[in-house]
């Protein structure tokens, strides 16, 4: 073993300590140790040049994850994940139905996107899901990453990993046509037996292992509640169903004070009681729980100067303001104030000092020191953080609304996409190729804009994955590759019948390794030179 592979291997175990203890973030790790194996270049030609390190950012495995955040970005700004997951999710009893009902979806959905986008995505739906069934979301984040990280297993394109190393086979193809191709449902009969068998020990481990932990927001006794009052729409999905059908009663930190039908008012609203387009429904409760009722289609603010804003309300946010002592908004009604017209915004619930307040939202007096819930444009925030109406301006986090009039484009988008990938020898358009095309008509189509397509790529995992891709070619250019094969297999007897068990079972430990204490990504891409060795 040379110089080379000897400087090649200590490069890479210090990108793994580094990882393994927190030093730096992987993709800095890595563009470090890429930074130092090509200045290494100008010792030895058995280096990669920079020519060549620069060469593995074009890669098409790692283009084709960058094209999949977008798809996957456009399926949760129009709400199509959840409007799917919804149903699959339910209510279950337990903990341990929890995890079932949560495991089958997420790993299905991996199966055809990128790990960290699905997981990405079920994090707020699972959360919202959680307070609803008041199931301890401890319970339930871990075995939704190791349903992420199963389920990628089962097709070509469910994790980088697998694109990762179909793209290094796709390379050493040109040159050797002896080399198989990976197919979309190549890996397909062993990740779903593996999935099948992990999902087993997640959901046997899991209720034994993980700790149950309750959200901050149950912790404190008084929580800051709003009164918020919501319209119900005509012939939407909660027209004619029940409270408890429409999933009114399951918000934890919500309250539903009345219902207002026309002359009538409705107080304490039984579980049974039929909504009817029109209805103005009035709440108090937690931020978050309003945030929730933003999302609920068939609801909308009952309000009617949010229709009367100016702004698309697909750009449009929620924003709290606290009412100042100076303000002329004080002792006034919100009607009576005018509040859309002097600051472009609607108010859609009123919060003051923890007290229930009564009556029709509009008809709510303004007193100094109220907190304010606001529909307006991103702009409010700038305009008014330091004017002295209000003493604090803040954004609420995820209170953008979705797109739900796309959310069936979106479902159809990804469908096209894994029927071409699917058939890709028919078709001959590439993976890469068909998640560009899908990508692109979901901009094209508007379920998301491009600034938010632009938002949606991780960087940081794309600028890993590349660098990965770097430090692999150096290990394989130095020998380190050979040389790390030949420590796993010199144990084993070529001659012996269980060798080819025993040299899979050494690639599949040292991947594992890789794995354990870096990304998959980085895994696939080093341990790749590894299997090549043997």
């Amino acid at each position: 073993m040379g110089w080379e592979a000897i400087v090649t291997i200590l490069v890479v175990g210090l990108i793994l300590y580094g990882m393994g203890k927190n030093v730096a973030t992987p993709d800095a790790l890595f563009l470090g140790g890429v930074a130092v194996l090509m200045s290494f270049s100008l010792l030895s030609e058995r280096f990669p040049s920079p020519r060549e390190m620069a060469a593995a950012f074009g890669n098409e495995g790692l283009l084709t994850v960058a094209a999949l955040f977008v798809v996957a970005a456009g399926l949760t700004e129009t709400g199509a994940l959840a409007r799917v997951t919804e149903r699959l999710l339910g209510r279950p009893k337990s903990p341990v139905v929890a995890q079932i009902r949560t495991f089958v979806p997420v790993a299905g959905l991996s199966a055809f996107l990128n790990n960290t986008p699905v997981v990405a995505m079920f994090i707020p739906i699972v959360q919202e899901w959680c307070r609803r069934n008041r199931i301890s979301p401890s319970k339930i984040f871990i075995p939704i990453s190791y349903a992420a990280v199963l389920g990628g297993m089962c097709t070509l394109i469910g994790t980088s990993t697998n694109l990762v190393v179909k793209g290094l086979m796709d390379e050493l193809r040109k040159t050797d046509p002896t080399i198989p191709e990976i197919g979309m449902f190549t890996l397909t009969p062993i990740g779903v037996t593996a999935m099948i068998v992990g999902g087993v020990f997640v959901v046997i481990a899991a209720p034994r292992l993980l700790p149950d932990r309750k959200p901050a927001s149950e912790e404190f006794a008084n929580p800051r509640e709003f009164t918020v009052e919501m319209m119900v729409e005509s012939s939407s999905p909660v027209d004619g169903i029940s409270i408890e059908a429409a999933n009114l009663r399951s918000l934890p930190g919500l309250f539903l004070i009345e219902i207002q039908r026309e002359e009538e008012t409705i107080v304490a609203v039984g579980p049974d009681e039929i909504l009817r387009g029109g209805d103005r429904l009035i709440f108090a409760g937690i931020v978050e729980s309003i945030v929730d009722l933003q999302r609920i289609r068939g609801l909308v603010p009952a309000t009617n100067q949010v229709f009367k804003l100016g702004d698309p309300k697909r750009m449009r946010c929620l924003i709290e303001a606290v009412v100042s002592t100076t303000s002329p908004l004080v002792d006034k009604s919100i009607r009576q104030a005018r509040f859309r017209n002097r600051y472009d915004a609607a108010v859609i619930a009123v919060h003051r000092n923890g007290q229930r307040l009564k009556g029709k939202l509009g008809d709510i007096v303004i007193r100094a020191g109220d907190t304010l819930l606001l529909e307006a444009h991103n702009r409010f925030l700038e305009r008014h953080r330091n004017d002295q109406d209000f003493l604090l301006v803040s954004r609420v986090s995820g209170s953008e609304p979705r797109r739900h009039d796309r959310s069936g484009i979106a479902l159809t988008i990804l469908a096209l996409m894994v029927a071409g990938m699917s058939f890709e020898s028919v078709t001959r358009i590439s993976v890469f190729n068909m998640a560009l095309l899908a990508a692109g008509a979901m901009v094209a189509t508007r379920c998301l804009s491009l600034t938010k397509a632009r938002q949606s790529l991780d960087l940081p995992t794309l600028l890993a994955i590349g660098a990965s891709f770097g430090v692999g070619r150096a290990m394989d250019t130095t020998g380190a590759a050979d040389a790390m094969a030949a420590a796993i297999l010199s144990p084993i007897d070529p001659a012996a019948t269980w060798a080819p068990i025993a040299s899979l079972a050494g690639v599949y430990l040292a991947t594992l390794l890789f794995t354990e204490v870096a990304t998959n990504n980085a895994a696939a891409a080093l341990a790749f030179p590894i299997a090549l060795g043997v």
